[in-house]
């Protein structure tokens, strides 16, 4: 066969080489790299993107794989950093949810999930993922009370309460007493405590919804004992005390208390809201479950992932009766909690401190020496740095006006986006142009976490891009 040179082309263009005009020489270019591309199976041998598949499935890991092969073949990165480059898009759980450092200043964030858990807590949760005996004896191998351990701990802890029971979280608390003790009924509820309790959902709402009717009395910013006594009837189901937790009334006030409410004849129901069990000497204004029993509620509901530091639950502590007709009430199965609640319940009633009460009790000026080192290290690097006094918040609801003094770091306010986005993502707040990131609830040992982040951001590519006037 005739294999004569095509007009036009040369002897390599034939044979599929190239060359660059006017020189015989073979040029190498990218497609050279390209073929040393790993392969996606062989990739996958890789140990640690195989122990990963193991730890987030297939897909995930496979669909990294490709995103760094794509990087190389565009010259983004040599071929021989795909392993490393896919390993780096890879998340450190198969959940979508991404830790991050709370440096708001505010110890229980409802944006950031509110109360961390304490390490005892989160070793009592993976104890319980698999199969537990949460709902059995293993004595007697038969059916037991559920989250009996967990429910004697909170008995323990309340020792005012007859009896106690937990649901899924604090609203749901308020919703099984409305519907258990006052479907059909009116409950009685100044009109100073038809709060908002977040995210647009209202007091009178939710227990509307439940079958009770609503029967106000008082006014916005007073409300007196005679206010309810003048109401109090058969179709009165309990009477409502609601703390006003994430606002303030001052001036010319004056409200009932439960002792003031006790002898009307018909329950007095406290949502204390913060889950605080009993007095705390940092929070004298704070209402407690105990203190509340004492002085005569019948029950109480609060939230356990608040000024308790455990997981979202909702705690109900009280009069036996009452809150054993409220456990059997149909609506109390729907409302239950998972074994891995119960597990966090427990170890956090019965163990260490948890980070909530030891940011509540951290001391300023420990706070303010870690500010100090931190600042210095990192201005060692160069960046705009510094360390200055700073008020931090309770949040969740919870002791509303009252802050603690604290230390945070100053720095520029691109920072703030730019630490939020970051592979260790750093939640601050802006205050006079400055992103603060405030020390009070992030745990000591974070603090070399913290700095690597901020670094990161420093040296990254431009570092945050600063308007004028920012630094210094």
């Amino acid at each position: 066969m005739d294999q004569r040179p095509v007009p036009g082309r040369t002897a390599e263009d034939a044979t599929g080489s190239t060359a660059a005009p006017g020189d015989p020489a073979r040029r190498p270019d990218i497609t050279d790299a390209r073929r040393r591309i790993p392969r996606t199976d062989a990739l996958l041998r890789d140990p640690r993107l195989s122990a990963a598949v193991d730890r987030l499935g297939p897909q995930r890991v496979k669909a990294a794989v490709h995103q760094a092969q794509e990087r190389a073949r565009t010259g983004g990165i040599p071929p021989e950093q795909v392993p490393q480059t896919a390993l780096s898009l890879l998340p450190g759980t198969a959940g979508g949810l991404r830790p991050v450092i709370n440096a708001t200043g505010v110890l229980l964030h409802t944006n950031l999930g509110r109360a961390p858990l304490s390490a005892a807590a989160r070793q009592a949760v993976r104890e319980a993922a698999g199969p537990t005996d949460v709902e059995l004896d293993l004595t007697t191998g038969v059916r037991a009370r559920r989250g009996r351990s967990a429910l004697a701990a909170l008995h323990e802890r309340v020792p005012a309460a007859g009896a106690v029971h937990v649901v899924n979280n604090g609203a749901a608390a308020l919703v099984l007493a409305a519907t258990a003790l006052a479907a059909g009924k009116e409950i009685v509820v100044s009109r100073g405590e038809m709060v908002e309790i977040g995210d647009g959902f209202r007091l009178p709402d939710l227990l509307v919804s439940t079958g009770a009717r609503l029967r106000e009395v008082g006014t916005t910013n007073r409300t007196t004992a005679a206010d309810y006594a003048a109401v109090i009837g058969p179709d009165t189901g309990f009477v409502l005390k609601v703390h006003p937790s994430n606002f303030r009334i001052t001036g010319f006030t004056r409200s009932a208390e439960p002792a003031d409410l006790a002898g009307l004849g018909v329950p007095v129901v406290v949502d204390i809201g913060s889950g605080l069990l009993a007095p705390h000497p940092a929070l004298p204004g704070e209402p407690d479950a105990d203190s509340q029993l004492r002085a005569g509620a019948a029950l109480v509901t609060a939230s356990g992932d608040k000024l308790l530091g455990g997981p979202q639950c909702g705690l109900l502590l009280g009069r036996k009766d009452l809150v054993h007709a409220l456990a059997r009430h149909p609506l109390a199965r729907a409302l239950r909690v998972d074994k891995l609640t119960l597990a966090a319940l427990e170890a956090t009633l019965t163990g260490p401190s948890t980070p909530t009460a030891l940011a509540l009790t951290a001391d300023p000026d420990r706070l303010a020496a870690r500010a100090g080192r931190l600042a210095a290290t990192l201005a060692a690097y160069g960046i705009d740095v510094r360390a200055v006094e700073s008020a931090a918040t309770v949040g969740g609801g919870g002791a509303p006006g009252t802050t603690l003094t604290s230390a945070a770091l100053s720095l520029p306010e691109p920072y703030a986006a730019a630490l939020r986005t970051g592979r260790v993502p750093v939640v601050g707040r802006l205050e006079a142009g400055r992103c603060l990131l405030d020390l009070r609830a992030v745990p000591e040992e974070d603090d070399v976490r913290l700095a690597e982040a901020v670094r990161s951001v420093a040296q990254g590519p431009a570092g945050p891009s600063a308007p004028a006037g920012t630094e210094g």
